[in-house]
Formats: structure tokens, C-alpha cells, sequence
């Protein structure tokens, strides 16, 4: 279940992560817009690394488990997340294919996604500008100062209730909030985000 939970976040986390909030009011912006700077954003970017802090909030435990690491990314399918000790693990997504070990273990875990819930789906879906909003969401988008926020919220009953997104017009992104449908709440922050460093395939392994 934890590695589920962990795959809907990385899936969405390239397109996806969000910003310190800033004291003057927000400005509502239409959603069009909001997902229209997301992609102009991420137009010139080929690739990125950042180091991360991630906070998880379990409703049922009534705590909060706070971790570190880094992660790679690189157009259009490929994503490696690693989590330090002592709460260590290395998770690979390429396109809709996840692998991840935790711990000491040695063999990953596999899942498999749906093909349109991979990367490239994401990606094709932002190649083009944004006039009208994808099928089966809901969208809400503001603008403080030059920090985009755009929440996104899948239809349905899966896991994830929704997702806020807080970036920079030049495509940075600071953090990802994504609230559960059990309560549970995932805040992830980036920080030293580099981007297009020629990141290649060998920046891409588990082992």
C-alpha cells in the first residue's frame, strides 16, 4: 500500500512540485491559464535533479515522518527518486513502469500502470498550448506575485483526493502537496533544483 501511494506521487511529480507561501493575497487565475504556465514552463526544460525534503502526514498514526533525498528527471518517461537512510529507498519510473527498493532488500518491486497513467501520457498531453481542460479533472489555479499555484483534483474515487502544484513562470518547481482521500498528506519540497545538466541513461538505475 505504501509503494502504491508512492507511485500516484511520482507519477504526477515531474509535472508536478510547489513554493513557500508568500504574505500578500493570491489572485485567481483560470485553470486554462494556471495549466497553460505549467506547460510553457517545462518547454525549455530537458532534464533536472533537486534534493528534497518530504513530509508525511499518516491520519492514522497522528504523526508526521519527515525524510530527504533526491531525485532525477529527464523528458519524457524517466524518473529516479532516493530516500536517505533510515528510512532509505530507490524508486525508478520509466514511462509506467515502477521499480522501487526499500531497506536492505535487494529485489525491487515491480508495478505496472495503466498506459495512459504513464509519463509520456502526461507529457503528449502538455506538448501542445493548453485551450480547454483534460477530461476527467478539476482545476483550480491562482498567482501570487510571479509563484503559480495549480491544484488538480482526478475525478473518481482512487486514492488521491488532490494535488497542488507551486512553480515559477520559468518552469521551477518548489513543492508538491498531495492530499489523500484517508487523510494521509505528502508535502514534498525541492531544493538546489538544476536543470538541463545532461542527465543520460546511466543517471537512471536502481543498482
Amino acid at each position: 500500500m505504501i509503494a502504491l501511494k508512492r507511485v500516484q506521487l511520482v507519477v504526477l511529480l515531474p509535472l508536478l512540485l510547489l513554493l513557500n507561501s508568500f504574505p500578500c493575497h493570491a489572485r485567481a487565475i483560470s485553470p486554462v491559464e494556471g495549466l497553460e504556465a505549467l506547460r510553457r514552463g517545462f518547454a525549455g526544460i530537458s532534464d533536472f535533479t533537486a534534493d528534497i525534503t518530504q513530509e508525511k502526514r499518516l491520519s492514522l498514526m497522528k504523526r508526521t515522518m519527515v525524510m530527504s533525498g533526491s531525485l532525477r528527471f529527464k523528458k519524457p518517461d524517466l524518473f529516479f527518486m532516493e530516500i536517505a537512510p533510515p528510512l532509505s529507498s530507490r524508486m525508478l519510473l520509466r514511462d509506467s513502469v515502477i521499480e522501487q527498493v526499500a531497506g536492505r532488500d535487494k529485489s525491487p518491486t515491480r508495478i505496472v500502470l495503466p498506459p495512459e497513467q504513464g509519463l509520456k501520457q502526461w507529457f503528449l498531453k502538455l506538448a501542445s498550448p493548453v485551450t480547454s481542460l483534460p477530461d476527467g479533472v478539476l482545476v483550480q489555479a491562482d498567482l501570487t506575485n510571479s509563484v503559480y499555484t495549480v491544484t488538480i483534483a482526478p475525478s473518481g474515487k482512487g486514492q488521491v483526493k488532490d494535488i497542488a502544484i507551486v512553480f515559477l513562470g520559468d518552469g521551477t518547481i518548489r513543492r508538491l502537496v498531495i492530499n489523500e482521500r484517508n487523510g494521509d498528506r505528502a508535502t514534498m519540497t525541492l531544493k538546489k533544483l538544476r536543470r538541463n545538466v545532461g542527465l543520460t541513461e546511466r543517471d537512471f538505475r536502481l543498482e
